[in-house]
């Protein structure tokens, strides 16, 4: 499916990416192309054998399948005039830069296909939880480019783009969330004597766990708690204290912390964010 795919910006994201599509063999190294103006940035990705350059229309000449920006929110508009200055490429372009509306990227680049999305840095390690949306011009064909993509390094799921500030008050910010659950949960085992390598160690394979045991089962989080919860244990002792902190109050107000921030970014404003969308 996917012939030729480029790459603008070639951070620790795309590099994740374009690794991912090549250990999952969905596409050669020599068939991607990538720019950065970093030449650092260029050496490393031609060290794997991709093809590099530091100017954007040469991806954009170069990429028949899928153009995917990489740059930072503020390098976009530039991004796109080089990408609009190539005539007769018509490869799908998918933004990865946070805030950067389809609205926005249709009107730097008019009569082309766009996707945006929204990964997270578990990206790195091959776990991506993306969700993604279609502009207004993408077909079948071009959501099952970002599935493949996206795929290649964890999930990718499809949702309205209205819905991508809560993908990033969730996924998108959650990797810091549960990096800090494993941080307190290792300062417990710590407390209670462990020594902090073999309890940092415990705390994220746990979370590892208990994470698998959610997506391989199906099963309700709550239902999987109770099997662990047997009468007056330990277990039910933990959870209560859990409770009486306001964990999972507390870990609400986080993911809606993060959705409001998301949305002020984006530039909605503050009485929309209150009225429209309760936060």
């Amino acid at each position: 499916m996917l012939v030729s795919v480029g790459f603008i910006g070639v951070g620790m994201m795309a590099t994740s990416l374009m690794d991912g599509l090549v250990a999952n063999k969905v596409i050669e190294a020599s068939s991607i192309i990538c720019s950065d103006v970093i030449e650092a940035a260029r050496d490393r990705a031609a060290a794997k054998g991709y093809n590099v350059t530091v100017c954007n229309n040469e991806v954009a000449k170069n990429a028949s399948t899928a153009v995917i920006l990489a740059t930072k929110p503020f390098a976009i508009p530039e991004a796109c005039k080089d990408l609009a200055s190539v005539e007769d490429n018509d490869a799908l372009i998918i933004s990865i830069a946070a805030g950067v509306t389809i609205k926005t990227l249709e009107s730097l680049l008019p009569g082309r296909r766009v996707i945006r999305v929204m990964p997270n840095t578990p990206c790195l390690v091959g776990q991506t939880a993306a969700a993604f949306a279609l502009g207004s011009l993408a077909t079948d064909a071009d959501r099952e480019i970002a599935h493949t993509i996206f795929g290649s390094v964890g999930i990718a799921m499809e949702v309205k783009e209205v819905h991508l500030d809560a993908v990033t008050g969730l996924s998108g910010s959650g990797p810091a969330y549960v990096f800090q659950f494993i941080e307190a949960l290792s300062d417990g085992g710590v407390r209670v004597g462990l020594p902090r390598d073999v309890a940092t160690q415990l705390a994220a394979q746990t979370v590892k766990g208990a994470a698998e045991m959610v997506l391989e089962t199906g099963t309700h989080p709550g239902a999987l708690k109770d099997t662990v919860c047997s009468p007056g244990g330990t277990t039910i002792a933990g959870v209560e204290a859990l409770e009486r902190g306001g964990f999972r109050s507390t870990v609400i107000s986080a993911v809606k912390a993060a959705t409001r921030r998301s949305m002020q970014l984006g530039g909605i404003s503050a009485e929309e964010i209150s009225h429209k969308h309760n936060l």
